[in-house]
């Protein structure tokens, strides 16, 4: 009898998956290792941990590196307004997911109004009848009885 296999284990793996350590990752985008360390002191970049402190970086995080090196070499922006850009954009980001969400709230309570407002047409009465006010009239009206 040979040894039992453990049952594969299925990952999911997406953009914020951290998978890479700090080498790959410098080779991925095309940074040194120290520059990747000086981005995560200064914020701009913060990697996953692991249990020993390792560094783990995602996708997302190798995006955001090439980000941060675009603007600072093609665009001339500090490492600081960098930051601040970042925040910014994740601020955005935070608020349109809440735009989102109240969104799909109003959308709700405008439903569960409409609903609301059939349950009370429904409960009309049906025997009565609105009241019209009856124009005046200045006509004549004669009878004449039947002869």
């Amino acid at each position: 009898m040979g040894r039992s296999r453990p049952a594969a284990t299925h990952y999911v793996l997406t953009e914020d998956t951290p998978v890479y350590v700090i080498s790959v990752a410098a080779e991925l985008s095309g940074l040194h290792p120290q520059t990747l360390r000086q981005y995560d002191r200064l914020g701009l970049v913060c990697p996953d941990r692991t249990a020993g402190r390792g560094r783990r970086y995602s996708a997302r995080d190798i995006q955001q590196l090439r980000e941060v090196q675009r603007l600072s070499q093609d665009e001339g922006i500090n490492l600081a307004g960098i930051k601040r850009i970042i925040e910014l954009e994740n601020q955005v980001a935070a608020l349109q997911s809440r735009i989102g969400e109240l969104a799909d709230s109003l959308e709700g309570a405008a439903s569960a109004l409409q609903q609301r407002e059939a349950a009370v047409h429904a409960s009309y009465r049906r025997d009565l009848v609105p009241y019209q006010q009856v124009q005046q009239s200045s006509a004549l009206v004669v009878w004449r009885p039947r002869r």
